[in-house]
């Protein structure tokens, strides 16, 4: 189920794949040739680091600061918990939809800004300067409820003892926190990050139902989408893998370095 589909994409990826093209030739490294010259390739790498940065770090910090204001007991923090896991529960496709709409031109969102006295709201989706961003704080308002979930359960295994003794020996909250809290949520910070790093490296689902890829040439256009347009709009199967294969490559070796440092700093503990 795994090995088998990127061995194919392997094979693929050294031919010129095209359904509507035959035949299928062996090129060789040809297409990874191409991908070192081709500046839509690199657009979409650039968009996708951006990208992968923002829903990294801005769900990773909401969440902490979420988690820690909601880790007490009672109903009305086990509701809250309830509301910020919410839409993660969500098909991206109908949280694209429903930020399509919030942030349209003439959507809630800008009437709203509007009531407030700003006369020319920002077009989130449509200015190339901000499509991304917009894109980037949807898929982070997102994933914030998995930060907050697992954030809360490493504050929960934090033992209670520690922080009583931390308080006799006179430590303030941010002390206790720094001192005590933070190093023992090392294993959730090590889980978010690697999880959120992988989900948006593959984000395709928000950029086709969002943006499409624009405005513009590319603005939004992640590897993921790259790929699926390039193999299944252009059909250009061949090529499609090659840039497949370079993408799996980049995540698992991004991964692979975020879980050394991960780890080791859990290691060092």
């Amino acid at each position: 189920m795994v090995l088998v589909p990127i061995a194919l994409s392997v094979h693929y990826s050294l031919t010129n794949a095209n359904p509507f093209n035959p035949p299928r030739r062996w090129v060789g490294l040809h297409n990874y040739r191409m991908l070192l010259h081709d500046e839509q390739f690199h657009t979409a790498l650039r968009v996708t680091v951006v990208l992968t940065l923002i829903v990294v770090v801005v769900p990773n910090v909401a969440g902490l600061l979420i988690a820690l204001l909601l880790d007490k007991r009672g109903r009305f923090y086990n509701a809250m918990r309830s509301v910020f896991f919410t839409p993660m529960i969500l098909s991206s496709v109908v949280v694209s939809v429903i930020w399509t709409r919030l942030l349209d031109v003439d959507g809630p969102l800008n009437r709203a800004l509007r009531e407030l006295g700003v006369r020319h709201p920002p077009a989130w989706l449509s200015d190339p300067d901000l499509a991304l961003y917009s894109v980037a704080s949807v898929i982070s308002w997102q994933m914030l409820g998995f930060c907050v979930v697992v954030y809360l359960a490493g504050l929960q295994s934090v033992p209670g003892e520690l922080h009583e003794a931390a308080a006799i020996d006179g430590a303030g909250p941010v002390r206790r926190f720094r001192a005590v809290t933070w190093p023992l949520l090392a294993p959730a910070v090590t889980i978010n990050t690697v999880v959120l790093l992988i989900s948006a490296f593959k984000t395709y689902d928000h950029i086709k139902v969002i943006t499409n890829g624009g405005p513009g040439a590319g603005t939004t256009a992640t590897l993921a989408f790259d790929v699926l347009a390039t193999g299944f709009d252009s059909n250009h199967i061949g090529y499609a893998s090659a840039m497949a294969v370079v993408m799996l490559a980049i995540a698992c070796l991004a991964t692979a370095i975020a879980l050394r440092i991960l780890r080791a700093r859990e290691i060092d503990l």
